[in-house]
């Protein structure tokens, strides 16, 4: 078992603190690689995997992840955007430049990984440019059909702020930018947890959720698969059974049995 995973609670409490002094340093050893356009050596062979955060987090919290995708023999590009400060259309507009500037090379194929919001950015980036170069796509707890949490924030005057222009377009509602998007035209697997820490988010969403997205929301027509892991939302991108799937299905095109 990786300790690194203690915070989804395969562990007792008594090991969190020293798991988490371990992460913390291993984030921070990792942070320097993780911005913009940093790409860590790969074989010659390696294909590339464009990596993208969620609202509210940088580059750095996918960097155990990315740590995994890159020990898997993957080129990693693990992209670093302003979440909250920008609406939706503008942020698509950086992962565009950083994909023209750092993956020119392998305009042939280039994968995916997303949690949360990023999976949004990918979908807008995939529905307005050329697919011919796209491999496949994994996202950890996307808000595909909008989030009650972000509805319930954008309509509050003092909470909307706290989401940013990105944020407030994930509503539930015609208005959302989900609603926008037709099926999936490309090889997709989703992931997503039905573990809360946040009891507030979770009586605002019917059904199973990770405290950010109900696990309904989660889904998208076109989906190649579709999974529930005991996750929570804040987290699912640092455990090691996520990396593995993610792993399987950039290489087989599935989740494991």
């Amino acid at each position: 078992m990786d300790r690194r995973d203690t915070f989804l609670g395969r562990e007792p409490r008594s090991h969190l603190a020293s798991d988490f002094m371990r992460t913390f340093l291993l984030l921070t050893i990792v942070a320097g690689l993780s911005t913009g356009c940093s790409r860590a050596p790969a074989s010659a062979d390696a294909e590339t995997v464009v990596v993208v955060h969620g609202l509210g987090r940088t580059a750095v919290s996918m960097a155990l992840l990315v740590e995994r995708l890159e020990r898997a023999n993957f080129r990693v590009v693990n992209f670093s955007y302003p979440s909250t400060s920008e609406p939706i259309e503008a942020l698509v507009a950086r992962l565009r430049e950083t994909i023209a500037e750092c993956c020119a090379e392998e305009s042939d194929r280039i994968h995916f990984v997303t949690h949360s919001m990023g999976g949004i950015l990918v979908r807008v980036y995939l529905a307005q440019h050329s697919r011919s170069h796209v491999g496949r796509v994994v996202m950890l707890s996307p808000p595909n059909q909008g989030s009650e949490i972000a509805q319930a924030f954008a309509e509050s005057p003092i909470l909307s702020g706290l989401l940013g222009p990105a944020g407030s377009q994930l509503g539930t509602d015609s208005a959302g930018i989900a609603h926008q998007l037709g099926p999936a035209s490309f090889e997709l697997g989703i992931l997503t947890g039905s573990r809360s820490l946040n009891p507030i988010g979770s009586w605002l969403i019917p059904g199973a959720d990770d405290g950010k997205v109900g696990v309904e929301r989660a889904r998208v027509e076109g989906a190649d698969a579709f999974r529930v892991i005991p996750a929570t939302h804040t987290f699912i991108m640092n455990r090691q059974d996520v990396a593995d799937e993610c792993i399987q299905f950039l290489r087989e095109g599935r989740f494991s049995e």
